[in-house]
């Protein structure tokens, strides 16, 4: 698997998202290039805009007319992406790559993933000055507008309120929901979300994701700290505070998590250290269970 660093390097998030699942394609079993437990339902005739590499060619050969195969999770799933773009996700890590940078990556890599298991793939960008949200489609089309959607976004200010999110829960739509998030709020915003969706929606994976330099206080001595939504500075001596910083770390990761698995959402942390790997495995796991 290529680095997010090397990923990112590439300064063009189309090719970026590409190599990151292709990549990681490429290292799974044959059989689950098509979609880990997805069966053979039906074939139907090719339209304009269809993925060509679904194409039966041996049926063209024998019939002269050009099918495609088509699976029970080929034409049922739906998959909407919520991006956290708050200001706290431009804390930068120690290889250069800010939270949004590495989700930016993430979000793409598994949108171009569920486009080519077949799914309707769906954004939305969550920031205070209102909700950049893309309707869930699966036409051959789609993939640039999240593209667009995702290299324009900026991280600023707090998470949205209720009132903002509001028009997510409003409809009933059965869907995988996957939302990365570095989870910082105030009032429990993201928890309330999520728990909506899933209520409304279905099955939620949420991806915590975190800086390498967060989770392993990687400061060193007197160091100036700046809540990037608030404002609000604190100075400390890094040296003498990690004990506490990591002790108290560990106690809010450990309660995050239990509260969400308690929620019934799959929950798992990840690193922007860290390949991308991890998440595409986990949202394909969670894609054959919805």
């Amino acid at each position: 698997m290529l680095s997010p660093e090397l990923l990112y390097a590439l300064r063009n998030l189309p090719l970026a998202a590409k190599q990151a699942a292709e990549g990681f394609l490429h290292g799974q079993h044959a059989s689950r290039r098509h979609g880990v437990g997805m069966e053979f339902s039906q074939y139907r005739p090719y339209q304009p805009g269809d993925d060509l590499r679904r194409l039966d060619w041996r049926l063209a050969a024998r019939s002269d007319r050009y099918y495609l195969r088509e699976s029970e999770v080929d034409t049922s799933l739906t998959v909407h992406l919520l991006l956290d773009a708050s200001a706290s996700m431009n804390h930068r890590d120690d290889n250069g790559l800010s939270k949004l940078d590495y989700a930016r990556l993430l979000v793409a890599a598994l949108a171009y993933l569920a486009t080519q298991q077949g799914d309707a793939v769906g954004l939305t960008v969550l920031h205070p000055a209102g909700l950049r949200h893309l309707p869930p489609r699966a036409d051959a089309r789609q993939l640039p507008r999240l593209y667009h959607a995702l290299e324009t976004a900026e991280a600023t200010g707090t998470f949205p309120d209720a009132g903002t999110l509001a028009p997510l829960t409003a409809r009933r739509q059965r869907a995988l929901t996957v939302c990365v998030s570095d989870l910082y709020e105030e009032n429990s915003e993201i928890e309330n979300l999520l728990t909506r969706l899933r209520a409304t929606s279905g099955d939620v994976l949420l991806l915590h994701l975190m800086a390498k330099n967060e989770l392993h206080f990687t400061f060193r001595g007197p160091v100036t700290f700046e809540d990037l939504e608030t404002g609000q500075r604190l100075q400390l001596d890094a040296d003498q505070q990690r004990a506490s910083w990591q002790e108290q770390l560990q106690a809010w990761l450990s309660t995050t998590a239990q509260q969400a698995r308690r929620h019934g959402f799959d929950y798992h942390q990840l690193n922007t250290a860290d390949p991308l790997d991890r998440a595409m495995r986990e949202f394909l796991r969670r894609r054959a269970l919805s």
